[in-house]
């Protein structure tokens, strides 16, 4: 039961921290650290939460959650854990409850993060294949293809064999040439640091509570964070100003729908965009380089803490 406790402190902890982190101010100074952290933290939240429900309903065997889930393992072929469990009466229900309860999240967690790649993956496939007819290439959009379409936008599809920056007509009209190139640097980031991937287990957990706000406004949260990534390795190629005003206009034209599996420069109706060009035109510091070797580090010792209350035997 020590474990199961001290799992469940971890999970309420990881979730104080989420929200501090949402709150604070640093992530815009180090937004990669800040996604790192994220990314810690959720998958603390969802190891230690089934870890505690495990330990909990795993208790009798005094194993552990790793050690206990082994041993029910064993049992559940021969049917003895089932009926241990309905022997203890009330407490063997809650355990068996919990043990249910561990499975169910174990399950929505990891269905629906293949639910999601799965979709991405087909989605953007289909996609591929349309733009092959109406996209075309344009000597003046090296690496991009040109969609004759009246409406701003500019988006990636990332991809493993097939990756594609696209570029709309209507947003040759209102990018000049920098503009245009700050852009495309934008887009290329993306495909480069691969951050659909990064952003994947969060759209996943989305995809699994999709009624619940909390983990909406933390998946803009990290959404966010990475279009400031993007935006920093645009900004070594092009200047801070050029990116910025791109970004105005894409907002002053209207920016078009992104298709589905697709990473934009400027969602349609996106709240953020001027947060975004605040941060570029007037930049803080960036984060001390020990600041982000410290976050990096808990965030590691989160995780090591978080395996090692697995495997304690009470």
């Amino acid at each position: 039961m020590v474990s199961a406790a001290l799992l469940t402190l971890v999970a309420v902890s990881c979730l104080v921290a989420m929200e501090a982190l949402h709150r604070a101010k640093w992530p815009s100074r180090g937004p990669y650290t800040a996604v790192i952290a994220w990314q810690a933290l959720g998958l603390a939240w969802g190891v230690s939460t089934i870890g505690a429900l495990l330990a909990y309903g795993l208790s009798s065997y005094e194993l552990g959650a790793a050690g206990g889930l082994l041993a029910a393992a064993t049992d559940l072929l021969t049917g003895q854990f089932i009926v241990s469990e309905f022997s203890q009466g009330i407490e063997g229900l809650s355990h068996l409850a919990a043990v249910v309860l561990a499975a169910a999240l174990t399950l929505v967690l990891f269905s629906g993060l293949v639910a999601s790649f799965v979709q991405v993956v087909r989605v953007r496939r289909r996609h591929h294949d349309l733009l092959e007819l109406v996209a075309s290439e344009h000597p003046d959009v090296p690496g991009a293809r040109v969609v004759d379409h009246p409406a701003a936008a500019a988006y990636c599809l990332p991809g493993v064999l097939r990756s594609q920056v696209v570029i709309s007509a209507g947003a040759l009209e209102v990018l000049d040439t920098r503009e245009l190139a700050a852009v495309l640097a934008h887009e290329h980031a993306h495909l480069r640091e691969r951050h659909d991937l990064v952003l994947l287990p969060f759209s996943s957990l989305k995809r699994a509570f999709p009624r619940v706000r909390l983990v909406r406004t933390y998946y803009e949260s990290v959404a966010l964070l990475i279009e400031m990534c993007a935006d920093d390795q645009a900004r070594r190629r092009s200047s801070s100003r050029e990116l910025a005003m791109a970004l105005l206009r894409f907002g002053a034209a209207g920016p078009a729908p992104v298709p589905a599996g697709a990473m934009a420069a400027v969602h349609a109706a996106e709240p953020t965009v001027m947060r975004r060009v605040n941060r570029l035109l007037r930049p803080d510091d960036e984060l001390p380089y020990h600041a982000g070797a410290v976050i990096m580090g808990a965030s590691a010792f989160l995780l090591a803490t978080v395996t090692c209350l697995w495997h304690i035997p009470i």
